[in-house]
């Protein structure tokens, strides 16, 4: 008989207890014994199932994600049509950008203990809220002497942008199957990405370079109508049908995580372990390496197509949108790779240095006077820098598991804001003096230094190891040579 057994004495069975034995002593009762009750916790497998739902509660996040992240670059894109309205220099219209990475730095903390200890609905809905009163207090600021309403309304959606930022890894492991979780972080971050693609593309369109204050103050509150109608619709949706988990859990490492106890459950003990993890502190590093150049590239863009290619908003705005649509076919691709792959690491470098190689034709051919050059180039650039991201959010959760996703996600997206506002404040400065080429490669040696440093991180994949211990020890349970209890 199978040795896991010996602690086990008897079991309650009707009016009858049976010993392990077999014997039969009637009119026994035992209660179950410690022995028992690790067993079954141990050795029994949880039940899984997967959810259609899962699918709605990513989309609709996605969508929410979108409507606040178009948000993050209308200002920026349009650059110098807000300097104009608003009687402001352009640092300060960049600022309307860098506030998002700015407002995140030292809400992140609180709001990522606030989703482990209230879960995903509060956080969606507290997100979704924000990301409408921030829109219809930009209605509000569509004249000339209001900027510091306007400014208001966005550092309110900056406030929104910390509760979605760390979602995407959260739901894909509460609610998607392990081998579809790069996937649905994909899609979470495919949402963030489409909403700055359409934020390049719709301002410079819904906000022509015209003389006339008072019609361009009419452009800009129907675009901030606009903005606030989808912001209000959404808001609404997530109310009635955003989900907390689904009844049963997706996956075994999920089930698992399940029994862990609130009570038992530390955020600051939680936070130290992630950064005694030295493979997660070099990914959080290359993690903002990355990121933070994306950030500055997407503030800066248009001063650095206007500088080479005078009156050209518009097709500023389809650069952009280039970039980004590019990324998202990235990131889609990247997501399915690892699912069926799980090569983490050997992807995240490939994509990492390609995105290298990608600012750097980007830098020497911004100048060329070819837009349809630019076209391609940038288009190359998103498709990996832009890629990257899902990537990074995936990797941080293979190396922190069982920790929760919400905080290895907050600490990259952290790390991100940090040096998104250095590299777009020194860029900025560095093209002011020596121009855009020499602003470029500033970021390129960046890039550099990102690529070797994940060369050098360790691939410890926990979340993968969880569920094949899992599958083992489910397999040995039902065995026919084991004993079922």
């Amino acid at each position: 008989m199978d040795t896991r057994f010996n602690d086990i004495n008897r079991v309650k069975m009707g009016d009858e207890s049976k010993s392990v034995d077999g014997e039969v002593n009637d009119n026994t009762y035992y209660s179950k014994t410690d022995a028992e009750v690790n067993f079954e916790h141990r050795y029994t497998t949880p039940e899984t199932r997967l959810y259609k739902k899962r699918w709605v509660i990513v989309c609709l996040f996605s969508s929410y994600s979108l409507c606040n992240s178009y948000q993050w670059i209308q200002y920026g894109i349009i650059n110098n049509i807000f300097m104009r309205f608003y009687g402001v220099d352009s640092f300060t219209i960049d600022w309307m950008s860098m506030i998002y990475m700015l407002t995140y730095i030292p809400l992140i903390f609180p709001v990522s203990w606030l989703l482990d200890k209230k879960g995903l609905r509060v956080i969606a809905l507290v997100a979704a809220a924000l990301n409408c009163a921030g829109t219809w207090i930009k209605v509000a600021s569509a004249r000339p002497d209001l900027f510091p309403v306007t400014f208001l309304g966005q550092f309110t959606c900056s406030v929104a942008q910390v509760f979605i930022l760390g979602m995407p890894s959260r739901i894909a492991s509460v609610w998607f199957g392990s081998d579809e979780v790069s996937t649905a972080c994909s899609i979470g971050v495919f949402g963030n990405q489409l909403g700055i693609a359409i934020g390049f593309l719709v301002p410079p369109i819904l906000v022509p370079n015209v003389d006339d204050l008072d019609e361009l103050a009419a452009h800009i509150r129907v675009m901030f109508y606009i903005t606030a109608g989808v912001a209000t619709f959404l808001f609404v949706l997530v109310v009635i049908v955003f989900q907390e988990r689904p009844e049963i859990p997706p996956t075994l490492a999920q089930a698992a995580a399940r029994r862990i106890s609130p009570e038992s459950y530390s955020y600051t003990a939680s936070i130290l372990r992630l950064l005694r993890n030295k493979a997660f502190i070099l990914l959080v590093i290359t993690y903002g390496l990355n990121v933070g150049c994306f950030y500055a590239v997407s503030t800066l863009l248009n001063r650095m197509i206007i500088e080479h290619y005078p009156g050209e908003e518009v097709n500023a705005g389809r650069i952009g949108l280039t970039i980004v649509i590019a990324g998202m076919v990235g990131s889609l691709i990247c997501g399915i790779w690892l699912d069926r792959s799980k090569t983490y690491k050997q992807t995240t470098l490939a994509v990492y240095l390609m995105s290298l190689v990608g600012l750097v034709i980007y830098a020497f051919t911004l100048d060329l006077h070819h837009l349809w050059v630019v076209f391609i180039t940038a288009g190359a650039l998103g498709f990996f820098m832009t890629g990257y991201l899902p990537l990074g959010f995936e990797f941080a959760v293979e190396l922190t598991y069982p920790e929760s996703e919400g905080t290895s996600s907050g600490l990259l997206n952290c790390s991100a804001q940090v040096f998104g506002i250095i590299f777009t404040i020194c860029q900025g400065k560095i093209m002011d003096s020596f121009g855009t080429l020499a602003g470029n490669l500033f970021l390129c040696a960046f890039l550099l230094i990102g690529t070797i440093i994940t060369g050098c991180i360790k691939s410890d994949l926990r979340r993968q190891l969880a569920n094949q211990q899992a599958q083992t020890a489910d397999h040995l349970d039902t065995s026919p040579t084991q004993t079922r209890f």
